[in-house]
């Protein structure tokens, strides 16, 4: 099976602007509020269009959505720590003010502070379980979109880690419309090749957000290493941590990591297991 064509560091010149756009990375997770996109070309010295393009192509996100990302991941864990109020979490995740934090938190959370520090206190999570050539499925959603699309032998289980993720969300069945959905996943699961033209709600590390938009430009039907998709994101000594983010991978075959294998082109270990994989790949490869 072929391997997916990725942006590759190979030469010094290459070498060279990963360094320029990990500089930057570093620049935007430091500052207190994300730098303008002419700054941080300035500090590359480069003229901003091609900065722009430069970071997104080694990265896969534009800098001002690396910048989202690492602020929702600052966010995050802000509010998850013990005894941080709301105030303190705003102040630690860059912003100067509660209101621009609150007025900000649906698009970096998916929901008020408040509601992400009690565990999503409040959130509806539309979910349903069934099964598929793959064995169980449950596929959730929350208002932004598909939250969660889980594979596994045991529904109960799948139920259960759902319940964990959102310890104090509000979970429900789905109403006709849901249902359509989760019909179109079962049928995207077992044809992947089909496309799965639904929103998603991909929350997750300003990292894990950079592996999985690398792993999305991997069609169907080819492979990449994880060192290919640590090279590609800028980070090629971080294949370890390229493994993590597919092992956290909360949507199943819509983010792809089923398409990641090792250098050798063996396959290895998969969150819904191996043998499912394998099957996905094996349809993923079949002509038509």
């Amino acid at each position: 099976m072929s391997h997916a064509s990725l942006s590759v560091p190979s030469s010094a010149s290459s070498r060279g602007d990963a360094a320029l756009v990990a500089a930057a990375c570093r620049r935007i997770e430091q500052a207190e509020t994300p730098p303008t996109l002419a700054a941080l070309a300035q500090a590359a010295g480069l003229p901003p269009h091609r900065f722009h393009r430069l970071f997104r192509a080694l990265t896969g996100l534009t800098p001002r959505a690396y910048a989202q990302a690492r602020r929702r991941q600052r966010a995050q864990t802000a509010l998850g720590k013990p005894g941080n109020d709301v105030l303190q979490a705003a102040l630690e995740a860059g912003f100067n003010a509660p209101s621009r934090f609150y007025a900000n938190a649906p698009a970096l959370l998916g929901m008020p502070p408040g509601r992400f520090r009690a565990g999503g206190a409040g959130l509806r999570i539309q979910f349903a379980l069934g099964q598929c050539a793959l064995g169980a499925l449950l596929v959730a959603r929350s208002p932004r979109g598909l939250c969660a699309i889980a594979l596994g032998d045991d529904p109960e289980e799948l139920l259960r880690a759902l319940q964990q993720r959102f310890v104090n969300a509000e979970l429900i069945g789905g109403d006709a419309e849901f249902e359509r959905w989760v019909a179109q996943v079962a049928g995207f699961v077992e044809a992947p090749r089909i496309g799965l033209d639904l929103p998603l709600d991909i929350q997750g590390t300003a990292f894990q957000q950079r592996v999985w938009q690398a792993l999305r430009k991997i069609p169907p039907g080819r492979t990449a290493s994880y060192a290919e998709i640590a090279a590609a994101i800028g980070r090629p000594k971080a294949v370890r941590a390229v493994a993590a983010a597919c092992a956290a991978n909360p949507l199943a075959v819509a983010i792809p990591c089923h398409r990641v294998v090792r250098s050798d082109g063996g396959l290895s270990g998969y969150r819904w297991g191996v043998a499912r994989k394998q099957a996905l790949l094996a349809r993923e490869a079949a002509p038509g």
